[in-house]
This record gives structure tokens, sequence and C-alpha cells, in this order.
């Protein structure tokens, strides 16, 4: 019986060998990766999901994460962005800080911005609502190196201890470089799951010392109540960080800053409490109408001015609120 099945594939593959070339060769084609990131629209998704507070309370209407559909270019989807409306095609470099950088450079930082954006959601939400909040442990990531300076740091490496010393916050560690005398230092990293001690150059940009890395942080926080999170692999980036903390502190708090509305937003949330800008800004605003939001709370600034347009041209049916920090936006869903 195998034999028989084994002379009809052989004679098949005999026979067709040129057709199956062919599909091998399509396939290939179309799946060829090229270096664009193609965005294919957006939505908006409760958060509810995502963000929980122990024992928190309910609101009657929704706080709604607002993103955009990103998928990583191959052939097809680059040449279909040509042809389907609303398809947009981003370079992959507009996401690099140097050419050496791959995909697994920016998705590293982009999972790291989400850490760092909830974070600073979780210190934001629980100032605003006078709940207990403390830092149990900052780690400190290079997320960039550059050409112009001579150093064997990698993106992804985590920084344990500088010249012999940890520190608990990235500037205690760039204060100490101030005080270092000598030309070359060295730095025990976490890189690849392995403890390594690298002697690395310091250089001097303007009046500071410095490595010629770009570093970002991330606390971990131990709160009461406790709150968790629960996002999906695909939503990193730090775009979440205004409704995160929205939602964190809506739920620490009896007032519900809702008002039975379903409020869609974007923007970062950054240590100093301010809201900053993102990118693709138009395709969030239109997520939130085709999602039924009621509400758009937006950046204010280029964002604000970026989605006030789309909204008299397309003549879309949201309110626009442009916020400028955390307490700013908190202040304006009281009032509405």
């Amino acid at each position: 019986m195998f034999k028989k099945v084994y002379e009809k594939i052989k004679s098949f593959i005999k026979s067709e060998y040129k057709f199956i070339i062919f599909l091998i060769v399509f396939y290939i084609f179309c799946a060829w990766p090229v270096n664009y990131y193609i965005i294919i629209g957006g939505g908006i998704s409760d958060i509810g999901s995502r963000v929980v507070v122990e024992d928190g309370y309910q609101s009657k209407g929704s706080f709604n994460l607002s993103y955009v559909s990103e998928l990583k270019g191959t052939t097809v989807s680059y040449l279909l962005s040509y042809v389907m409306p609303n398809w947009k095609r981003v370079s992959m470099d507009d996401y690099k800080y140097t050419t050496e950088e791959d995909y697994e450079d920016i998705e590293f930082r982009s999972d790291l911005d989400l850490r760092y954006s909830n974070s600073n959601a979780i210190y934001y939400a629980y100032q605003l609502a006078n709940k207990p909040c403390k830092v149990l442990e900052t780690e400190i990531y290079v997320i960039a190196t550059s050409s112009e300076y001579d150093n064997p740091l990698e993106v992804g490496d985590q920084l344990l201890m500088v010249d012999g010393k940890s520190f608990s916050t990235l500037k205690e560690y760039q204060d100490y470089l101030q005080n270092f005398d000598k030309e070359r230092i060295t730095v025990k990293v976490m890189r690849d799951e392995k403890e390594v001690e690298i002697s690395c150059k310091l250089h001097q940009n303007g009046e500071r010392k410095v490595l010629g890395v770009v570093l970002q942080s991330a606390s971990t926080y131990q709160t009461d109540p406790e709150v968790t999170f629960d996002f999906e692999a695909n939503e990193s980036g730090p775009s979440a960080g205004l409704i995160t903390t929205l939602s964190i502190y809506d739920q620490l708090t009896k007032k519900d800053l809702t008002k039975k509305l379903d409020i869609a937003g974007t923007g970062t949330i950054e240590s100093d409490g301010s809201i900053g800008q993102i990118g693709e800004v138009e395709y969030k605003l239109l997520g939130a109408v085709r999602g039924g939001a009621d509400v758009f709370l937006v950046p204010a600034g280029e964002n604000y001015q970026t989605c006030k347009k789309v909204k008299k041209e397309d003549n879309l049916d949201i309110k626009l609120i442009p916020v400028k920090t955390i307490y700013d936006a908190v202040e304006k869903l009281e009032r509405l």
C-alpha cells in the first residue's frame, strides 16, 4: 500500500514538477520580508480586562485602548498598501536609532516601552488616589547605541553595576558618572541571561560624561490594593499610558470618571506626569470612531491639531479632548 502511494506521489512530482517549483517560488516571493510595517486600520478595546485593581470600583462606562493594526511587511502586504484604502506604509528605519539595528532591537524597545508606561501609570494613579505605592526594584536597560561612541554595550543589556556599585534610579547612575575621574569604567550587565563585565570608555558630551548609549528604566511597585496587567503579546509600546493611568485611578476611587461614556484615548505617560505625543494618531482617532467611542483623549499640541483636522474633514461624531498632563486629563473628565 505504501509503495503504491509512494509511486503515485513520485509520478505526480515528475509530471508536475514545473508547477510545484512555480508554487514554491511564488510563495517565497509573497512571504519575502520587506523593510516596512504596514498599518491596516485600527479600533478600540476595553482596557478593563487588561488592567485590574484588586476589589476595585466598577465604572458605568468604559476606558478603551485606541490601537492600530500593524503588520510586519511582506512583498504582498507592501504591494497591497498601494491599492487598499487606509493602508499605510511606515519604513522600519523610522523605528531605528541606527542602521545597524534589526527587528529584534525594535521589538525589545517596544516591549520595554510598555513596562515603562505601566510603571509610570501605577505611580501616578496611586499618587492621585492617595494610595500606598512603594518602589521594589528599578531595572535599567540599554535601548540604543551610537556609532559615534566606541563602547561594546548592546541593545537589551541590563545594567547591574557600574564601577562595582548598583543604583536604584537612572538619575543616581547618571550623577555618579559625572564624578568619576577615570577614562574607562567597568560596567556589569545581564546579557543573554549571563552576567558580563565590560570595560567602557567614558565620553564627554558637552559638560556631561556619558557612556554613549541610550538608557531606559522600568520600576516594579508594591501597591495596596494590588494591580495586575494582562496585555497580549502583540500589545506593546507606550501609547496606552494615558488610558492605563486613568483606568487604574478610576478603579481606586469611588468617583466614576467615565460618566457612563465609552472613553477612548492615546498618549504616553511620562515620568513627570506629562502626556507625550504618539505616531499614527489619525488612525487611532478613526479606530475610536469605528469602535463607537463617545470621547477621544489626545495629547495636546501636534496630535490634537491633527485629530481636529481629521474630525472636521471627515465630519466625525466624537468629542475630542486635548490633554497636557494626567492631572489635566482627570480634571477635564470630571467636568464632563
